[in-house]
């Protein structure tokens, strides 16, 4: 039996209502295609991402940013708290076998860096920032398997 996949949604705290749909079709996506999801915990892509795993039956962890659990989004699966504030970004870069950006800026920009310097394939789904390494996708069907794709998947 093959491993799991883990795919981290990165993505702001707050977002637009268009940018929302789009985080929960990625999740969505992700549980059909039996992957775990991956985010930060909070609100904003991060929930919307767990919601949209949480509606197709996925799997999903919230790596959170405080001590506590009581920030967590109520669609995630697991939390944890690592107390690590924004350097928790490093620990999801790090878990993921490839990371989806989906809009976001500084926070994001940070975990998709992370990533890329990793050698991770990082996907950007209507993001207007640029980096090397980056992989543009049209649609949330599309970022997902470009990124399970890259990984032979």
């Amino acid at each position: 039996m093959r491993s799991p996949f883990y795919l981290a949604v990165i993505g702001g705290g707050d977002a637009a209502p268009d940018i929302l749909e789009l985080a929960r079709e990625v999740g969505r996506e992700v549980a059909r295609r039996g992957a775990v999801l991956l985010c930060g915990g909070l609100g904003g892509v991060m929930a919307a991402a767990a919601q949209g795993a949480q509606e197709a039956g996925g799997v999903s962890i919230g790596i959170l940013p405080d001590a506590g659990r009581s920030r967590a989004n109520p669609f995630l699966t697991y939390s944890i708290p690592t107390n690590l504030g924004y350097a928790r970004n490093v620990l999801i870069a790090h878990a993921a076998d490839a990371l989806i950006a989906v809009d976001g800026s500084h926070g994001t920009i940070s975990e998709a860096a992370v990533g890329l310097k990793l050698g991770k394939p990082v996907v950007g789904l209507h993001v207007s920032w640029e980096m090397a390494g980056l992989r543009r996708a049209a649609t949330a069907g599309e970022a997902v398997a470009a990124a399970m794709k890259m990984l032979g998947r």
